[in-house]
């Protein structure tokens, strides 16, 4: 138990923001990421924070809490209770936020632009791979209402 603490002490500090609401490949494609470059602390996105820039999710905080914190490829989740990321990157002073590159423009720019002036701060890098096509929560939610209407024209 102590070369594990150890370990863990000399890992960089790694920030990802997320709403998580419904996990698909591309979250755990950038939590691979983020966990590669050290410790991973996921700003859980509370149900107000999503809600202030598209619909509300589907499942509440404590239950997308729960799914994450049983990720190996997380190591802790705190509430981030607003859109703005500085707070939670004041508060911990990451080596490195991992975001996908799909926040250059809409309305999380705005965020993504603030982060970069934070970091500076402290030298902490923003990661940004590649938005992983064809898949996203608001896509699959889309699919899902879809294919619920033609099951009811069917009935």
């Amino acid at each position: 138990m102590i070369k594990l603490k150890r370990k863990f002490r000399n890992k960089k500090k790694v920030y990802v923001g997320m709403s998580a609401d419904i996990l698909h490949p591309g979250h755990i494609n950038i939590l691979k990421i983020a966990n590669s470059l050290g410790n991973v602390t996921v700003g859980l996105l509370t149900n107000a924070a999503i809600s202030s820039f598209k619909k509300p999710p589907h499942l509440n905080y404590k239950q997308r809490e729960i799914i994450l914190k049983n990720l190996r490829l997380v190591n802790k989740v705190i509430p981030q209770k607003t859109l703005d990321y500085r707070p939670n990157l004041n508060l911990l002073k990451p080596h490195f936020v991992v975001h996908g590159d799909d926040w250059k423009k809409g309305p999380q720019k705005k965020t993504r632009e603030l982060v970069k002036i934070e970091l500076k701060k402290w030298n902490g890098k923003l990661i940004e791979p590649a938005y992983t096509k064809y898949i996203s929560s608001t896509m699959i939610k889309r699919k899902f209402i879809r294919s619920k209407k033609r099951s009811k024209t069917k009935i």
